[in-house]
């Protein structure tokens, strides 16, 4: 079997997926009455027969076709005339209800009736880009994150976030389902989940109602593999890697450095079993590593000539383990119960030595050195329940949800100044309880369907804070040792798909009502009272798609979105890994709102594909971080950043996605997003640890992401792909981010005798996907950059039975 790598799967120039459509209706007579065991065909423009089959005795009948386009429906029975319509089955929609055929003893002329719909075609409707993982090999050894690098229009952090055209406010699905697998608001969970347990990946930069309202850059829907096989049948995986291989930049002198030639130890299986009723599965993985998921070097000049350097190499020893199973049973034919859970577990310790130079004398006035042991994890359980009614699509599905993660983070840390010689230490716990039900409804109609569901959620998010401070500790007091953020949300949606040949038209609503509060510790001194709001919204969406032909269809789209702060944007309590550079979130922080509008234009032929998309998001109260001078510390230096809203910010840009197959060994894929980020100057107030007004300067920038992917078929059944990844620098709050690139390479071919696949990859091959900044503050500058571990060559192999 031929490996098929990454990105030239890229479905989303809609690839043929043969999937099964329903054409369903009922045969009456004159007086509305059934017609029992009447024949009802479907044939193609040519007269072959599509699909034929007989009414029961309620008269209904259901056909079954994977054909697309225009066909001649037929009913007829002995003692009518027969009857006739024209239908058009489209490409958004599997399921149609063309309501009734009436059949007369006497002819009569009827009128024309066109059935129109969606299929299950990738992008049909330039709603979406999907990237088939299947069997998609070349990066089966690696991640998720890993395959998802050389995907167009989309980014990964050095934090392992993913951004879509420039914005990490993305919104992270799980079968399409809000699952704590990434988190709420987080995604560091994607690099712990193998690329060989994923069958595709949807990116959906236009969510319609149905959607959960989060996310303004718009969702990753991440969709696992499921058997189709009858009986049992599994799939095992075990990948090796070696990261951090060369130096991008020699190491401040300490004793410890940073981690080199690091290992990585990944083991993975799967099982499904399938029959008549039954449908069960488990997927479990193990992730055994040391890393460096940080090495920051962070260069600081002041105002009155003072210049300082310093290095922060996190390094890391981590296991991390992740199970899925699940169970889909069918009561009967029009019901069926589903039963699924998640349990993910991960502990590491992170050990660093961090030397502060003073660059105007050379000495080393500061030895920073700490240890943090930290365990987080999370359950997620989940019931769903679906009716079938008769009318095929016809549904309604209940579920229920509950989730619970934790994050335990100690820290033992030892300071070295002239100062002090002490030590401090600080113990945190968050506990994330999550509930939520939902209520979905389908209704297939003649032309397109109709979609109707509520949810409600509760979340809350109880935080511990216990600190023993040393001689002159560093750790800012008064902060108090709990505080809590409750979230109630309630909504409800309405959606509206309609298409006929030539025009396709989808309208939404969502209502939320959100409540939130934040109660702080009453001996906190920085903020003075306790947070609670509450704000009702109104989120819209409408596409617009015109269908020249079948080659070529144009798309526009509008719609709104909000990105709510996550824990760690809120949280009140100071992170110290860099005790001058000291990151702290904002319990008063707001969400933002984001206007989106696309037009998109796609075009197919014989051997590739092109799409195109104009886009512009503004988004009003957005938040990101301030750097900002903390002097309420005599003895030394402090930059805090933190999370402040900021007012207006646009983004604005043309993406270009190019397909080509130039013969049987070569195809390649290229992707450009050319984009000029706004930031409105906007002045605010800071208040911790100091009240201090900021103030942030307007910038505008044109910048660029740029991919190039080529897939080669060599002798010996081998695959290769290589990549290319450039982005351009861009203006970011406060200053500018400079350019990043990479190269990869990956081999793969079937062993086992076709069951199996070996799979030898690089990322980032030079290592210069480090990500550097330089920052503009208010009496400072700074160069900052991270020189994480990027660079990691891979050999994986996977087996099937």
């Amino acid at each position: 079997m031929r490996a098929s790598l990454l990105l030239l799967l890229l479905s989303v120039f809609v690839q043929e997926i043969g999937a099964q459509v329903s054409v369903s209706g009922a045969v009456t007579d004159a007086g509305d009455r059934p017609i029992p065991f009447a024949t009802v065909t479907l044939l193609a423009p040519d007269s072959t027969l599509l699909s034929g089959n007989h009414t029961d005795d309620q008269g209904r009948f259901t056909l079954t076709t994977t054909f697309r386009g225009s066909a001649l429906l037929s009913a007829s029975s002995i003692g009518y005339a027969t009857r006739s319509r024209q239908v058009f089955i489209g490409e958004n929609n599997d399921t149609y209800d063309i309501g009734k055929l009436t059949l007369v003893e006497s002819s009569q002329t009827l009128a024309e009736v066109t059935v129109t719909g969606e299929r299950a075609t990738v992008g049909a409707a330039l709603d979406k880009k999907i990237f088939d993982l299947s069997s998609q090999q070349a990066q089966g050894g690696g991640s998720i994150l890993d395959a998802m690098k050389a995907l167009p229009g989309v980014t990964i952090t050095q934090e392992g976030e993913v951004q879509l055209r420039g914005s990490d406010r993305v919104a992270v699905l799980v079968d399409g389902k809000q699952s704590a697998l990434t988190g709420y608001g987080n995604q560091r969970g994607l690099g712990s989940i193998p690329a060989a347990n994923i069958e595709r990946i949807e990116i959906i930069n236009n969510p319609s109602a149905s959607y959960d309202a989060a996310g303004m850059a718009g969702i990753i829907n991440i969709i696992y593999k499921t058997g189709t096989e009858r009986g049992l049948n599994g799939e095992a995986g075990l990948s090796l890697a070696l990261g951090e291989i060369t130096t991008r930049r020699e190491d401040l002198p300490t004793d410890l450095g940073r981690y080199r030639l690091n290992p990585h130890l990944q083991p993975n299986f799967g099982l499904d079993y399938r029959n008549d009723k039954l449908h069960a599965w488990t997927q479990a993985s193990v992730l055994v590593q040391r890393k460096l998921p940080n090495n920051e070097f962070t260069q600081r000049n002041y105002s009155d000539g003072r210049r300082t350097l310093s290095q922060v190499p996190e390094n890391r020893s981590q296991i991390h383990y992740v199970a899925r199973a699940g169970v889909d049973y069918e009561l009967n034919e029009a019901n069926t119960l589903s039963v699924s859970g998640i349990y993910d577990y991960e502990h590491h310790i992170d050990t660093a030595q961090i030397p502060f130079l003073n660059l105007n004398t050379g000495e080393r006035y500061r030895y920073w050195h700490w240890k943090e042991d930290e365990s987080t994890g999370y359950v997620n359980g989940r019931v769903d329940y679906r009716h079938a009614f008769a009318q095929p699509g016809h549904q309604v599905e209940l579920a229920a949800q509950f989730t619970q993660g934790k994050e335990d983070e100690q820290y033992f840390l030892n300071d070295s100044t002239r100062y002090r010689r002490a030590q401090d230490t600080s113990h945190l716990i968050a506990i994330e309880n999550t509930t939520a039900f939902n209520l979905d409804y389908v209704r297939p109609l003649a032309a397109g369907r109709l979609e109707l569901g509520s949810q409600l959620r509760y979340r809350s998010l109880p935080v511990t804070y216990e600190i023993a401070q040393g001689v002159r500790s560093i750790i800012y007091p008064g902060l108090g040792e709990e505080s809590k953020w409750t979230e109630d949300l309630y909504a409800g949606y309405a959606n509206y798909v309609y298409e006929s040949p030539r025009f396709e038209a989808e309208a939404g609503l969502r209502v939320e009502q959100t409540a939130v509060t934040y109660t702080l510790d009453p001996e906190n001194i920085y903020y003075a009272r306790d947070d609670a709001y509450d704000y009702f919204k109104l989120y819209p969406n409408v596409r617009l798609t015109l269908k020249a032909d079948e080659r070529n269809r144009i798309s526009l789209f509008f719609n709104r979105r909000v990105d709510r702060p996550g824990e760690q944007e809120l949280r009140a309590f100071a992170k110290y890994d860099d005790p001058e550079l000291l990151k702290v979130g904002n319990p008063y922080l707001r969400p933002q709102f984001t206007h989106t509008v696309e037009a998109a234009y796609r075009r197919l032929w014989e051997t590739g594909s092109l799409f195109a998309a104009v886009y512009t998001r503004a988004s009003q109260d957005a938040f990101q971080r301030i750097f900002s001078i903390d002097d309420s510390n005599p003895d030394y230096d402090i930059v805090n950043r933190i999370y402040q809203n900021t007012g207006r910010a646009t983004n604005r840009g043309v993406e270009l996605l190019w397909s080509q197959e130039v013969g049987d060994w070569w195809k390649y894929s290229a992707g450009v997003n050319v984009y000029r980020i706004g930031i409105e100057a906007y002045t605010g107030t800071l208040l911790f640890p100091t009240v201090r007004p900021f103030t942030l300067a307007a910038s505008t920038e044109n910048s660029f992401d740029l991919k190039f992917n080529n897939q080669f078929t060599l002798p010996g059944n081998w695959q290769a792909q290589l990549t290319a990844v450039y982005l351009a620098p861009r203006n970011i709050p406060q200053g500018r981010e400079l350019s990043r690139s990479s190269v990869d390479l990956a081999l793969s071919r079937p062993v086992f005798a076709g069951r199996g696949e070996a799979v030898l990859s690089a990322t980032d091959i030079f290592n210069d996907f480090g990500l550097r900044q330089e920052i503009d503050g208010e009496g400072f500058t700074a160069r900052y950059e991270n020189l994480y571990e990027s660079q990691v060559v891979r050999a994986g192999v996977t087996y099937k039975w």
